[in-house]
């Protein structure tokens, strides 16, 4: 009898724990999360300079639409992986030298925070199908973002408005990409 009960108990715990759409923290807060980050960002956009269009034209890496694309008809592991390695991503920028943006050090901080835990939570949500490779050509996007953009421009102001911009897109790309798991359940 107690062997029974042990097997249903195990049964039920692979059977939750490998499916990432029973993840509490995705259904419950990722919504939240996501608006937050796209609010700390747009509020950056305040604070920032304009950017003159010849920069643009010059420095520009194109958007790997293509990449999101493809997630969308993925699995919802590989869904979430692809949202999870884009937001660290954007936060291994950070890492370069932003202080000559105009942006305001708290509002990068909770941005940055924001986006950490999003992808911590999301990374969780995976399980144990979240060992696999990283998408070297997302890993490769935000390489050239910061090679082509960042440091070409000197890391100024309007090099940093670039990027503001860039991962702008990159946010509402994961928010569309997540959310089509949360409606599907």
């Amino acid at each position: 009898m107690l062997s029974r009960v042990f097997f249903a108990c195990l049964f039920l715990a692979l059977c939750s724990s490998g499916s990432s759409l029973n993840c509490r923290w995705m259904d419950h807060k990722f919504r939240q999360f996501s608006e937050q980050s796209l609010d700390l960002i747009e509020m950056m956009v305040n604070n920032s300079t304009n950017s003159t269009g010849d920069a643009e034209e010059e420095n520009t890496v194109a958007f790997p639409l293509h990449l999101y694309s493809q997630a969308s008809k993925a699995s919802a592991e590989d869904k979430l992986a692809l949202a999870a390695q884009a937001l660290k991503e954007v936060c291994a920028l950070f890492d370069d030298d932003y202080s000559s943006s105009s942006w305001e050090e708290s509002t990068v901080e909770n941005f940055l925070n924001v986006v950490n835990k999003q992808a911590d939570e999301l990374h969780s949500c995976i399980g144990s199908h979240g060992h696999k490779k990283k998408n070297t050509k997302l890993h490769m996007h935000f390489k050239r973002l910061s090679n082509h953009i960042l440091k070409k421009m000197g890391h100024s102001a309007e090099a940093w408005e670039m990027i503001r911009e860039e991962i702008t897109a990159h946010l509402m790309e994961i928010d569309q990409l997540v959310a089509s798991l949360l409606a599907a359940n």
